[in-house]
């Protein structure tokens, strides 16, 4: 017999095999006793929770010979062919490459004819939040009041994509993701059964790197048991799933705390050379930090941890590490995660975070009353002018020389405006202009009016403040925004406006574009100048016009090489010349 892989030859077969789903398993066992079973199900929930599992143990369960019955016996004709798949009347339908409307309305044309091998018609449909509008509407009346020898089951781990329409229709079950201890309890039976040695600790690593589902746990086992000799290990676990050890994210924490770059960076190196991925090590570092938070404020609950073991490492950490230093570093290292999804080199993104992380200023060394070192005099010289400003008052005018004397030591302060400028990097403009081109910015203006239809519909204040600007460059994946007002132009760079419109424009333009701002003022100014410094790098070759004599209009153009790079930039209908 061909070997069969564990997650499938473990698969539940009753409803005391399912890990986890407790509150589930005991709510279909009473309506199975009670034959009170409703005509539509639907099973929502993270992946290899279960959810198709329990659908064909439901299956089973009504059609069994010793119906009712809280489980199948298994030994049957109907809960061995239904087992086997050779039941006709038992339908699993994968809703992902059947999500037209044809295959629904055969499903709603059969529906009608009675079973013909067991006493109910069971439909499974699987990933049901894959189907069409249309094939939703083909399925409503169906759904809801079906022949009553039909019994429809839906399953998907997306019900927020499922019509209100259809969920209403049903009786809605959430699976919840499988704790990491009874993953772990559910592997011990199977490697027991199987006859094969895992360490306690590779287990609990391969129910970490499962995240909550028992299908992905038992396949990263049957992996790593393939990968092993003798026994399955911790480092074999670490080799196949990709992760990193806990003993290497204490030593970068330590890193961490004594600002010790050069560490810190060996470590990356060192994982690079072996080949994990950045974007998955970055996500181990915040879990144990957000591990390290949690038993911080509740040491007693260690099965609320989801990556970290609490070993005498993560205890000291945990100790002497404040809980506002632990909250800039998944700060930080989200922010790299982030960056690291939108590049093609993830390590730079990642070094770059490591170091920030060594130089933070909260991680630097504090004297004795808690103040950092290179901050105590600055400290010293406020409290030095706080006693002299007492003396002044408690002495008045009579003291009116020495507040002068002091008055002169210490530099006015003139007024600043709480709202900034916006500074324009025109080094970067440039830079984005070197690639722009008409084609691109004709593109671009010519869907300006839907992408701004599209922020209005999504976020209006960003609408606001967007309504005055103007599209000026554009490249492949630039586009250079000009603002009348300095005010319009730093609010639009705010994170939630910006994302908002580079979103829009995601899904407009169908690709990722930067968008970058300038005051009108300011683009003249930068527009110039560029055009000035490609005029001087593209000398006209000798001979070059002597070809025809142009007309009156292009040879004013051509007088003005401004004019004439101009009209290459942004295209000759958008240039008008004035005297």
């Amino acid at each position: 017999m061909a070997y069969q892989a564990l997650y499938r030859l473990y698969r539940p077969q009753q409803f005391q095999d399912m890990v986890g789903q407790e509150h589930i398993t005991k709510t279909l066992q009473n309506a199975l006793l009670q034959q009170k079973l409703s005509h539509a199900y639907l099973f929502s929930g993270p992946r290899g929770t279960g959810k198709t599992s329990a659908a064909k143990i439901i299956a089973k369960a009504v059609n069994c010979e010793k119906a009712p019955v809280a489980e199948p016996c298994n030994e049957c004709d109907e809960c061995i062919g239904i087992t086997k798949g050779s039941v006709s009347d038992v339908i699993e339908i994968d809703a992902a490459s059947n999500n037209g409307v044809d295959e629904i309305r055969d499903i709603r044309d059969k529906v009608k004819y009675a079973p013909s091998e067991v006493q109910y018609k069971v439909y499974i449909i699987d990933e049901v939040h894959m189907l069409t509008i249309g094939a939703f509407n083909a399925l409503l009346k169906t759904l809801e009041e079906p022949p009553a020898h039909v019994i429809f089951i839906l399953a998907t781990t997306e019900p927020h994509k499922i019509p209100l329409t259809i969920i209403s229709r049903c009786q809605r079950f959430d699976f919840r993701r499988i704790t990491s201890h009874a993953i772990v309890s559910r592997m011990k039976t199977v490697i027991n059964s199987q006859g094969v040695q895992v360490d306690d600790e590779a287990l609990h690593l391969v129910a970490r790197a499962a995240e909550g589902g028992m299908r992905d746990a038992l396949s990263i086992l049957d992996q790593a048991v393939s990968y092993s000799e003798d026994k399955v290990t911790s480092d074999d676990v670490l080799a196949v799933t990709g992760s990193v050890s806990q003993s290497l994210l204490s030593e970068m924490t330590d890193a961490f705390q004594k600002n010790n770059v050069i560490d810190a960076l060996k470590h990356v190196d060192h994982l690079m050379e072996k080949g994990k991925d950045p974007i998955r090590f970055i996500n181990d570092l915040i879990y144990y930090y957000r591990d390290m938070l949690l038993y911080q404020s509740a040491p007693d609950l260690e099965e609320v941890l989801d990556r970290a073991q609490v070993d005498q490492d993560f205890k000291a950490f945990a100790q002497k590490i404040p809980g506002d230093w632990i909250y800039q570093v998944i700060d930080v290292l989200n922010k790299a995660l982030q960056e690291m999804k939108w590049t093609n080199h993830p390590r730079i993104h990642l070094e770059l975070a490591i170091v920030k992380l060594c130089q933070e200023e909260e991680n630097r060394p504090t004297g004795s009353q808690g103040i950092p070192t290179d901050v105590q005099p600055l400290v010293n010289r406020i409290e030095h002018l706080e006693k002299e400003l007492r003396l002044l008052k408690e002495q008045g005018v009579a003291n009116s020389h020495a507040g002068n004397q002091a008055e002169s030591e210490v530099p006015k302060r003139a007024f600043q405006s709480r709202t900034p400028k916006s500074k324009v990097s025109a080094g970067r403009i440039r830079e984005m202009l070197k690639e722009a081109s008409k084609k691109d910015l004709q593109l671009f203006r010519g869907k300006w009016g839907d992408i701004m239809e599209r922020i209005k519909a999504r976020m209006v204040n960003a609408h606001a403040w967007m309504i005055n600007a103007t599209p000026v460059a554009c490249s492949k994946d630039s586009f250079l925004l000009a603002f009348q007002h300095e005010l319009h132009s730093q609010m639009a760079v705010k994170d939630n406006i910006r994302e908002c419109v580079e979103s829009v424009v995601l899904e407009t333009m169908g690709h990722q574009m930067t968008m970058m701002t300038i005051l009108e003022e300011d683009w003249e100014t930068v527009k110039k100048s560029y055009i000035q410094e490609q005029q001087k790098s593209e000398p006209v070759e000798p001979g070059e016009e002597s070809d025809h004599q142009p007309d009156e209009e292009t040879q004013q153009k051509k007088e003005d090489p401004i004019v004439d790079e101009a009209i290459k930039l942004v295209g000759s209908e958008f240039v008008e010349i004035e005297d």
